[in-house]
């Protein structure tokens, strides 16, 4: 209440002990409910409403307690997954490298000395075989 007044009803349903603001309010509405010892009905059904929206507003609070937990941990796998993506881009880079390197480096041979280095499944220097040789192994499978 304003300025610390304190309300008090008398056997007689009236009231004292009002602030001016609260008077004037009160004169201004046309009818005036007072409350006798009883509670009323609408004062009843104010405090169900309200113990509905507290219980509501605690699940809620809980729900989004739940989501938010749930959002910081796939927020912390997904910058997982973009550090793993990272890390396998680099290596992969790494690897694409090599390979170039390795390619290079095989063609620089073809290139300068007229051949490869020799290969143990053909063993004539990229050459025919002589006639009445044996044929070349087999080369192991692929898997």
């Amino acid at each position: 209440m304003d300025g610390g007044w304190i309300v008090r009803w008398t056997d007689k349903n009236q009231v004292y002990g009002l602030s001016n603001t609260i008077v004037d309010n009160l004169r201004s509405a046309r009818s005036v409910s007072t409350v006798g010892s009883s509670q009323s009905k609408e004062f009843v059904a104010l405090q169900q409403h309200t113990t509905q929206l507290t219980d509501k507003y605690d699940h809620l609070s809980a729900e989004y307690a739940q989501l938010k937990e749930s959002h910081t941990q796939q927020r912390a796998e997904s910058e997982q997954i973009k550090a793993s993506q990272a890390q396998q881009k680099a290596e992969y880079e790494q690897q694409k490298t090599a390979y170039e390197q390795l390619r290079k480096m095989v063609m620089n041979m073809a290139t300068y000395s007229g051949t490869c280095a020799p290969n143990p499944f053909w063993p004539y220097n990229h050459q025919p075989p002589p006639s009445g040789s044996p044929p070349p192994p087999l080369a192991p499978p692929l898997y």
